[in-house]
């Protein structure tokens, strides 16, 4: 029987062997997951003894991990904006970065209040909201627990992407405050929105070998490719949004690592106006917002 020391270096080992990507966090969680404990546990148990049995699941799924599969699908879970989210291989896993999303569309949400001479402190009274694309749901779920007032309406184009969002509502109990729609975009949407937010398909096919073989292999590519260049979903997505926006509404959209020369341009129609772009820690244009007319 083996001890959590020996079953963590061995896993550990095992993983940077097979050149994983962050190989000692991914053989923690790994470990965490199997004995349902939380790191400082683990890291003041050293001798504790790890069962036959929980040994075989760690050691089963350190395997699978080396082979390509992501962390989180083998322990069906990942962390975004403090929050603890179910994920599958039905949908993206939520991504850090995409977490600036969620910061300038309630910074933006902020100025507007202010300039128009109402209270800063925000709840999202009377807020309508619509999440294009929410997969997870990680996105419409984090604005419905910064603005307890608002209502949120989150489309998805599959099924399978829907049913995990929901869930995800429901573990956060916000089920009532979000609405779940499967559409293409936002047809067949009835509401005039004051915020639009997309974390679009924006992989160019032609990026597909490029790509880690945990992302290439394991995510959805209904959600991950946005055409042959990658920017193509921008066009159609900022049009539909011009047409659904309230005057004064906000457009809030992540950006592929190199999207912006093409998406850019989209918003210096008419119809928008305080276009503004928000690098992330890598200094990579990651968001782009603007305001409707």
């Amino acid at each position: 029987m083996t001890d959590i020391r020996a079953a963590l270096k061995q896993g550990i080992s095992q993983l940077r062997e097979a050149r994983v990507p962050s190989f000692t966090l991914a053989a923690e969680l790994l470990l965490l997951h199997v004995l349902g404990r939380d790191r400082t546990w683990i890291y003041s148990h050293p001798e504790e003894k790890v069962s036959p049995a929980d040994a075989a699941r760690y050691f089963a799924l350190l395997a699978r991990r080396a082979s390509g599969e992501p962390t989180q699908h083998l322990t069906g879970k990942q962390e975004f904006w403090g929050l603890e989210f179910e994920v599958t291989p039905d949908v993206l896993i939520p991504r850090p970065e995409t977490e600036h999303l969620i910061e300038v569309a309630l910074d933006r949400l902020a100025v507007r209040e202010i300039r128009a001479g109402r209270k800063q402190t925000l709840t999202g009274e009377g807020l309508q909201i619509a999440d294009i694309g929410t997969g997870s749901g990680c996105i419409a779920v984090a604005l419905a627990k910064e603005l307890p007032a608002a209502t949120i309406h989150a489309t998805d184009i599959s099924p399978a992407a829907l049913s995990v969002a929901s869930r995800n509502a429901t573990r956060h109990s916000l089920e009532s405050r979000i609405h779940f729609v499967e559409r293409n975009l936002l047809e067949g949407v009835p509401n005039h929105f004051d915020l639009i937010v997309s974390n679009p398909p924006y992989v160019g096919r032609r990026e597909k070998e490029t790509l880690e073989r945990e992302v290439r292999d394991h995510e959805p590519e209904l959600a991950l490719y946005g055409g042959e260049e990658g920017y193509e979903f921008y066009a159609e997505l900022i049009t539909l949004s011009a047409a659904y926006l309230k005057p004064g509404g906000l457009l809030v959209l992540e950006l592929g690592h190199n999207s912006l020369p093409a998406v850019q341009p989209l918003l210096d129609a008419s119809a928008w106006t305080n276009v503004g772009v928000t690098n992330d820690l890598a200094g990579i244009p990651r968001v782009i917002a603007a305001e409707r007319l």
